[in-house]
């Protein structure tokens, strides 16, 4: 009687120890695979918050800024930058011992127009253009050097069918903005990783285009990193044999393997809205906006076996891969909540809108790690 009783105390025990949280820290259960990295506004990085600083604290070793070091708001005009954010940014980096990242140095979105035009409001020529990206590579990865650690040099420059995008950029200077942008950003800090980063890279035809024209740039002696696949997944698309091949071709090419931007939208979407294109947006209804009062059960149990699949692909590729950052803190803040329909009430990332932890999406991602 006394040994039933033992058994039945033992069992559960683990009954019960099975079915507790783990409450792991991120950045601790991959400590042997990669970087775990966090993409952060303004209101995060000066935060007095301690939740919200404890969280970044406790659950990540990388670090990338969201909107605060792209051109519109760090040189708004010819003659003014405006490093507060940056500075700001890179000094937390530093206190919490974190590979900092630097998003993003040349891209066709918030990009104001003086940037492409002259005094009369014309275009600019190729060689105005590029000597004022390189003005402005100069003055921005220059002011951080030795501070961030890693830039996206270039962000989004090509197309579905992995033709070069007709951005302002491209339309003045061709092909030769990009180079020329790794070039200077290599020039101001040598010993920074220089990436290419763009959204659907698991698709073929697109990361064929990127890879090309990587590869075309290493050949002349450009110094090119790693390609940033943004992870901006939905819970059926791409499918996991898409994610992988991407990051099997990009190792093979010869490149580090990043996943810039991870997150999971758990809403329907209008059937056009693929990808990342900040360009477009359809109106809110309520087929897009299900969940305005909560998540379902049986919704957050299919985004923790999505995030459980997509880390082990990862894990099984972690001698590819050296970072993986989510694109956001929490569900309160993320981008999703905007795109590609305004106004909806999103549940992508590990964190929910209290910043508390997702302990069952969590805890099933723990579980792939080996």
């Amino acid at each position: 009687m006394i040994i039933k009783k033992a058994l039945t105390f033992v069992s559960l025990t683990l009954l019960f120890s099975a079915q507790s949280p783990k409450s792991e820290n991120l950045k601790d259960i991959f400590a042997d695979s990669y970087h775990i990295g966090v993409a952060l506004n303004s209101r995060q990085v000066n935060s007095t918050d301690e939740k919200v600083n404890a969280l970044i604290k406790d659950h990540f070793n990388s670090l990338s800024p969201e909107n605060g070091l792209k051109w519109q708001l760090v040189h708004p005009e010819l003659d003014r930058y405006d490093f507060e954010f940056g500075d700001q940014y890179v000094a937390l980096g530093e206190k919490i011992g974190a590979f900092t990242i630097g998003h993003c140095l040349v891209w066709h979105q918030q990009t104001p127009r003086w940037v492409f035009e002259d005094e009369n409001k014309e275009p600019l020529s190729k060689d105005a253009l590029l000597a004022r990206m390189e003005d402005h590579i100069e003055t921005v990865a220059g002011r951080y050097k030795g501070k961030i650690h890693g830039w996206d040099v270039v962000n989004e420059a090509f197309n579905e069918d992995g033709s070069f995008r007709e951005s302002a950029w491209y339309k003045i200077a061709g092909k030769d903005f990009m180079k020329a942008a790794f070039r200077k950003a290599h020039e101001m800090d040598p010993e920074a990783e220089l990436y290419y980063n763009d959204y659907n890279v698991w698709r073929a035809s697109k990361r064929k285009g990127i890879l090309d024209f990587a590869k075309e740039m290493v050949a002349e002696g450009i110094k090119v990193d790693a390609i940033g696949m943004q992870g901006h997944y939905q819970l059926d698309s791409p499918t996991l044999e898409e994610i992988e091949q991407g990051i099997i071709d990009i190792h093979e090419a010869g490149f580090k393997v990043m996943v810039t931007e991870l997150d999971v939208d758990v809403l329907p979407r209008p059937r056009r809205a693929e990808g990342a294109d900040l360009n477009m947006n359809f109106a809110n209804s309520d087929e897009y906006n299900p969940y305005k009062d909560g998540i379902t059960p049986e919704a957050e149990a299919k985004l923790a076996q999505r995030y459980a699949d997509i880390f082990e692909i990862y894990e099984r590729h972690k001698d590819k891969i050296t970072r993986v950052t989510f694109w956001g803190l929490g569900d309160r803040n993320s981008w999703l909540n905007n795109f590609p329909v305004r106004g909806r009430t999103n549940y992508p990332l590990l964190f929910d809108r209290n910043l508390e932890p997702k302990t069952e999406v969590i805890n099933k991602i723990a579980s792939v790690v080996k």
